[in-house]
């Protein structure tokens, strides 16, 4: 089958960054503080807030890693799997929100710090998906699909999860490692070749 006839889906690359709760970013960026959106993320609601924090592990200490809002629940830190190598942190592919035996943390601000207990995670990557578009190509939530990276560096990421909402907007949700894996950057667009271990000519 060509790939015109296969769903394509754009690249987002996410990078290290942290969502807080209200209570921890009060802890430390000072009481009654509210984030300050710089940049409107690709997913409707979600943006980049002016604010940086560091984060702290056993070995060593990464800088200025962007805050993301809105302000959740529970307080979540996504990093690459190189980043656990400096930190000294064995953090768990999980998806987003899925923190309960994950490894904690140091976060620094510039009034205060917090000492996670847990959250720290790497983030299973995924495709936001629309509700129409998933019903056009007859997925649904929780759904693990192949998608097809061409190029110089062409590989399948196998057992994408596929998250849908009609909050979402069409997106593929790599990090930084394997977006340098296969040489990707924002907006290339890879091709979604279906359910299961579908990868191949």
């Amino acid at each position: 089958m060509s790939d015109k006839n296969l769903m394509q889906v754009p690249v987002g690359i996410s990078n290290r960054h942290v969502h807080l709760s209200q209570d921890d970013l009060e802890k430390l960026f000072g009481k009654d503080y509210r984030l300050n959106p710089i940049k409107d993320l690709t997913q409707p609601g979600q943006y980049a807030a002016k604010e940086l924090v560091t984060l702290v592990g056993t070995k060593g200490i990464i800088e200025g890693v962007r805050v993301l809002g809105p302000v959740r629940s529970q307080t979540q830190v996504e990093v690459s799997r190189t980043d656990c190598f400096k930190l000294g942190i064995n953090a768990p592919v999980r998806e987003s929100g899925v923190l309960s035996g994950s490894p904690g943390c140091v976060l620094v601000g510039p009034v205060g710090m917090v000492a996670l207990e847990q959250g720290v995670i790497i983030a299973a990557r995924h495709i936001h998906m629309p509700v129409e578009l998933a019903k056009t190509w007859k997925l649904n939530d929780k759904d693990l699909v192949d998608v097809l990276v061409k190029g110089d560096r062409e590989l399948c990421f196998r057992n994408v999860i596929v998250r849908v909402s009609s909050n979402f907007e069409l997106e593929f949700h790599v990090d930084t490692d394997e977006a340098n894996a296969a040489l990707l950057k924002n907006g290339d667009m890879v091709t979604v070749l279906g359910k299961s271990a579908s990868c191949s000519d």
